[in-house]
């Protein structure tokens, strides 16, 4: 499988086309906006989006989705219903940002933990990983060792907490219960910033390291 980034809106979130190369089949994880940018990478690549995979319902991660979804008649996976709220909130979530329009719908398929994704050959495994919001999940490829875990972890940082039902202590548990287990050779798509590794994370990261609690 390959993963090609692609920063959009202006919190140059990272939107992620996951291609399975075997098949030129490919899926799009958190089109928050720059459609075109979107369809210039699908057309650069020579695939066929075959679905969009959501993380979380932030207006920087999905407020492409359902334009998208109608224009290429394809299914919206995730997040987990815990994001119906946020969702719910997008129009108004685009003007105070700045956004323009994007209209709230609902997803072809909520998400839980456990659950699993498909595109083309591949398969991805979905973990509920709440904190930054409720419903947020993340997407691993066992076989590629590369998880998408939108804005729950960063390199050297973590999502935040403030905002409406966010959870600073739900999302270190997440963190150390359901992304640690995975193993430390797993490369990580954040939802800013840089690439980085788990085992990386566990070493260095001002937040959640091995070294602040007794988690081995």
């Amino acid at each position: 499988m390959k993963a090609l980034l692609i920063p959009v809106t202006p919190f140059q979130q990272n939107c992620s086309l996951l291609i399975d190369e075997s098949t030129g089949r490919a899926a799009v994880c958190d089109p928050g906006g720059d459609l075109d940018r979107i369809r210039e990478a699908v057309r650069e690549q020579g695939v066929t989006l075959e679905k969009i995979f959501l993380t979380h319902g932030h207006v920087d991660h999905c407020a492409g989705a359902a334009a998208l979804a109608r224009e290429l008649d394809i299914p919206i996976e995730g997040p987990q219903q815990d994001e119906r709220f946020w969702i719910e909130q997008l129009p108004e979530q685009t003007r105070r940002f700045g956004f323009g329009h994007a209209e709230s719908f609902e997803p072809d398929r909520w998400l839980e933990n456990g659950d699993t994704v498909q595109f083309g050959n591949e398969t991805l495994e979905v973990y509920h990983c709440p904190g930054h919001t409720p419903g947020h999940v993340v997407f691993f490829s066992r076989a590629n060792r590369l998880a998408v875990v939108g804005d729950v972890l960063f390199a050297g940082s973590i999502g935040r907490t403030d905002l409406p039902r966010g959870n600073h202590a739900d999302l270190i548990r997440s963190i150390r219960t359901r992304l640690w287990p995975l193993g430390e050779d797993v490369t990580f798509i954040p939802g800013h910033g840089p690439v980085s590794t788990f085992g990386v994370e566990r070493r260095n990261n001002p937040f959640v390291a091995d070294h602040l609690t007794d988690v081995g």
